[in-house]
C-alpha cells in the first residue's frame, strides 16, 4: 500500500465523536499543561503502535499537521 492509497473514513465514530472527545478531555482532567502534552505523546505513540502502517501514519501526520500552523515540510 502507497501513500497515495490511504482513505479517511469521514465518520468512523458512528456519530459518536462527542463521547471520544469527552473521554480525552476527562483523561487530561488535573493535568498541567507538560503533563497534558506528555499524555497526548503518550497516546498518539499507543495509537500508531495500533495502526501500526507506516504508510497511514505518514499520511495521518501530514493531514494533522494541516491548520496548525509552523511551515510542514511536504516530504516531496
Amino acid at each position: 500500500m502507497t501513500g497515495n492509497d490511504v482513505h479517511f473514513e469521514s465518520d468512523r465514530f458512528s456519530g459518536r465523536g462527542d463521547d471520544f472527545y469527552a473521554l480525552l478531555m476527562k483523561a487530561h482532567e488535573g493535568l498541567d499543561d507538560e503533563e497534558s502534552m506528555k499524555l497526548n505523546a503518550r497516546l498518539v505513540l499507543i495509537l500508531a503502535n495500533q495502526i501500526g502502517e507506516m504508510d497511514i501514519l505518514e499520511r495521518l501526520l501530514t493531514e494533522g499537521r494541516k491548520g496548525v500552523g509552523g511551515k510542514a515540510e511536504s516530504g516531496e
